[in-house]
């Protein structure tokens, strides 16, 4: 295949674009699933709430500069602590990475959008209203307190008996399905909408990053999204998961907390990493050295950040083994993290290093992060770290690593990258400024935390006595994080002053060689450039005309409507044109239904709440009943001796690639269910418990049989056009299925489970109600199916849906056979 070279283009295709893509106005611009659009109102988000997690920062400060203060009550200092810990690191640090990337990746990758623009306006609705409707929580004293990691027993209905440990558990929720589904968008976007010719060789750094960490919060995520809900099921329901007088173990909730948390600090640090190897080429004018080692290292710290969740579990009692191992891991991360930094010092070295606001930046996030990985390596040494842990030691390592690794690179990139905003450079003068206050005061303020966490100092503590030595410390301390605190404040001024300034062409300020410095509108680029390099605005430096003047990949609309081309995973070969869903109320609509579903659950509005999920699942169900209906026509011309299909079925289709990822995601939240149960199992004299009994093994495998009979009427349902046949078929599988999870819980219940009497009934209770949770989303997609087919878009042309609720059905019945196999086999592990 060849691009297209003929010019001029017709005038008539440039106005289809602006006319399909044009952005609406009004009250009709909450309805934008533009992802440009999107990624700003995202990224100034992610800006406010770290912002305001700031303020909280420096009421934190403002406590301890002096001692024995009382400037906050008690209460009120464990809530916004909590809160300042919360926000920062769920309603700030993923956000805005994920923010940055769906703002960046489209121009990035060449293509006119990531491939669910609908699922991105989704995700960051839900973020903006849950994340606001959560923080308004501590304006009403309800604030969670309990510290950003929610460790029972402190976190337990006995020892917390308000709401706020709940707007904790259940409030975070929103965040965690924005970001899982954030994830996804990332995922087939960088893997199946890259620009004809930029092969995975070819791609950018800060693709690769985020590839890589999307992956990462697949399978990350769910283990806190099972931790949660098993927390909340005890706090509302008396299931003793955590409670050790039952068979519970707290210890149970450090471990799925930390499979989330540590690889958490990673997946915050690589998308900075990434970016700051697409500055620091342009900065100094000289490609950056080491790509493949760089992407090997990208690669391995994303894996080996999953073997370091007992990082933060050195005193809790594990094995010595257990521990020893973790540690070696932990030291052995910062190989490849190293690799990284000796590839940026090579390229400042190999080019020309010229002082500007993102190059100081960079230059500050080499220096504080260093350092902080320095100590990271200290913390990882056991004997040391059974002495340092829990003092403020371990605070100044934390905000050295997140500061230094996250906020300085950002804000370099916000430097770097705002011209695409409006043409607009933010000043040269003033950031000078900003880094010279952020800098100082980052280390005045974290510095001297070493100094007193060795002197003694514990994390979280509410006051001190004078005696204890540690007054000028947290006195220069507070100062320092007043001076930060004046930086950002004089960055955002800034920042704003530069937005407001009129649009202009921004003319590639840094002579950048990537793809997002093509002229762009809401359509993105004039045509889907052809990559022939990794740094193409440099090897060709007539691409961005040809591309601007329409003489490359489907310069105009095929079908009159948005579109993309979706190209192979690893050569990025042309297969066919997906048609992108336009702007519509239903994205919001489901987003404030999630939140209030979880937000009015808090704060024990059944009724509102399950209103609010209602209109979220139908809102959802509205959105897919208008995705997946394509036009007739099946060939659309991309360039002028080339015509690729419209849309594709199965295992071709984008559509079904996110399917699979989102199974795997539930997939991975219930393989964390088992590990609960298998942990709690092996804690036992006896399995099961005294009192406890197994259903017969007859009664699952008839389950097991009922769901399987259930998904063979499925997909014998899938494999027909839409006809009476179909339908019945559909119909039949439907009873089956609910059949099948009605014998797995019956049986259990008919065998006396009691979830409340212990941790082991608790936690198979768990599994069942998962299960049955599916079953309610089988029997909402069965429906759904019958009336598509009863409306006869079933056809040969729009299968994604039943393609893709097929691959559901199955892994249910799939999810079913294992559910009961784990019951069984843990019954006969070995117990203490």
């Amino acid at each position: 295949m060849t691009r297209r070279s003929s010019l001029p283009r017709p005038e008539g295709e440039l106005e289809d674009l602006e006319r399909v893509w044009r952005t609406p106005r009004g009250l009709r611009f909450l309805t934008t699933v533009n992802n440009a659009t999107i990624g700003q109102l995202y990224i100034g988000t992610a800006l406010l709430f770290f912002v305001l997690a700031g303020i909280l920062g420096l009421m934190i400060r403002a406590q301890l500069a002096t001692p024995d203060s009382n400037l906050l009550s008690p209460g009120l200092y464990n809530q916004v602590f909590t809160m300042h810990g919360t926000v920062m690191m769920f309603l700030f640090a993923i956000p805005v990475v994920e923010a940055i990337s769906v703002f960046l990746l489209p121009a990035m990758l060449g293509a006119r959008d990531l491939p669910f623009p609908r699922l991105s306006a989704y995700a960051y609705w839900a973020y903006a209203a849950g994340g606001l409707g959560f923080f308004v929580s501590l304006f009403a004293g309800l604030a969670p307190d309990g510290g950003w990691f929610m460790y029972p027993p402190l976190t337990s209905k006995e020892h917390s008996p308000g709401i706020n440990a709940d707007f904790w558990l259940l409030g975070i929720g929103f965040i965690e399905i924005s970001a899982i589904a954030g994830a996804i968008e990332l995922i087939v976007g960088i893997l199946f909408t890259r620009a004809p010719g930029m092969t995975l060789g070819r791609m950018p750094v800060y693709a690769w990053a985020m590839l890589v960490i999307a992956l990462m919060i697949v399978f990350a995520f769910p283990a806190i999204i099972a931790g949660t809900t098993l927390l909340e099921l005890e706090r509302a329901y008396d299931w003793p998961f955590f409670i050790p007088a039952r068979g519970g173990d707290p210890v149970l909730w450090q471990h799925l907390f930390w499979f989330f948390g540590h690889p958490e600090v990673y997946i915050i640090f690589l998308p900075a990493a990434g970016m700051v190897s697409m500055m620091l080429p342009s900065l100094v004018g000289a490609p950056l050295v080491g790509y493949r080692p760089v992407v090997i290292a990208l690669a391995a710290v994303g894996a080996i950040s999953f073997a370091l969740w007992a990082h933060h579990m050195f005193t809790a009692g594990l094995s010595l083994w257990s521990s020893t191992l973790v540690s070696a891991a932990s030291m052995i991360v910062a190989v490849p993290t190293a690799l990284q930094v000796f590839a940026w010092i090579a390229t400042l070295w190999r080019g020309q290093v010229r002082i500007n606001a993102p190059m100081l930046f960079v230059l500050g996030f080499l220096f504080i992060f260093v350092l902080g990985g320095l100590t990271g390596v200290m913390v990882a040494v056991l004997p040391f770290d059974w002495q340092a842990h829990d003092s403020y030691f371990i605070v100044a390592h934390l905000h050295y690593v997140l500061i230094g690794g996250l906020v300085f690179p950002m804000f370099g990139a916000l430097y770097y990258w705002l011209p695409l905003v409006n043409g607009q450079r933010m000043s040269e003068r003033l950031a000078r400024w900003v880094f010279g206050l952020m800098f100082a005061g980052m280390n005045l303020a974290f510095f001297p935390m070493h100094i007193s966490g060795l002197l003694g100092m514990p994390r979280r503590v509410y006051t001190y006595s004078t005696e204890m030595g540690w007054d000028g410390l947290n006195l220069a301390s507070s100062i320092g994080a007043f001076m930060l605190g004046l930086g950002v404040l004089l960055f955002m001024v800034d920042m704003l002053r530069t937005l407001r300034k009129p649009k202009r062409a921004h003319g590639n300020p840094w002579q950048a060689p990537t793809l997002e410095w093509i002229a762009a509108e809401d359509y993105a680029t004039r045509s889907i450039p052809d990559v022939r390099s990794r740094e193409p605005l440099w090897d060709d430096p007539q691409l961005a005309h040809e591309v601007e003047a329409g003489a490359h990949w489907l310069p105009g609309t095929g079908t009159g409507r948005r579109e993309t081309i979706v190209t192979s995973p690893v050569q990025a070969r042309p297969l066919y044109v997906q048609v992108l869903p336009g702007d519509s109320w239903w994205p919001l609509a489901a987003a404030l239904g999630t939140a209030g579903f979880f937000l009015l659950l808090t704060v024990k509005m059944a009724l509102a709440a399950w209103a609010c999920g209602i209109v979220a699942v139908v809102s959802v169900l509205a959105w897919m009943w208008q995705s997946d209906s394509l036009p007739m026509q099946r060939q659309v011309r991309v360039a002028d001796d080339v015509t690729l299909p419209l849309g594709a079925r199965g295992v071709l289709s984008h559509s079904w690639w996110a399917t699979v990822i989102m199974l795997v995601v539930d997939a991975t939240v219930f393989a964390s269910f088992v590990f609960a149960h298998i942990h709690t199992a092996m804690r036992l004299e006896v399995c099961p418990p005294p009192g406890s009994s197994l259903p017969p093994a007859w009664w699952n495998w008839a389950a097991c049989g009922a769901l399987a009979a259930g998904s063979l009427l499925l997909e014998w349902a899938r494999r027909r056009a839409a006809d009476g046949w179909q339908r019945l078929a559909l119909a039949a599988a439907l009873p089956c299925m609910l059949a099948g999870v009605a014998l797995q819980i019956g049986g259990h219940v008919a065998a006396g489970l009691d979830p409340v009497a212990t941790a082991w009934g608790a936690t198979i209770a768990a599994m069942l109600a998962y299960q049955g949770l599916h079953a309610v989303l089988l029997a909402i997609l069965g429906v759904y199916l019958w009336l598509r087919s009863w409306s006869g878009r079933l056809s040969a042309v729009n299968r994604a849906t039943a393609d893709n609720c097929a691959l559901v059905w199955h892994y249910v019945t799939l999810q079913g056979a294992v559910l009961a196999l784990a019951v069984y086999l843990v019954s006969g592990l070995p117990t203490r």
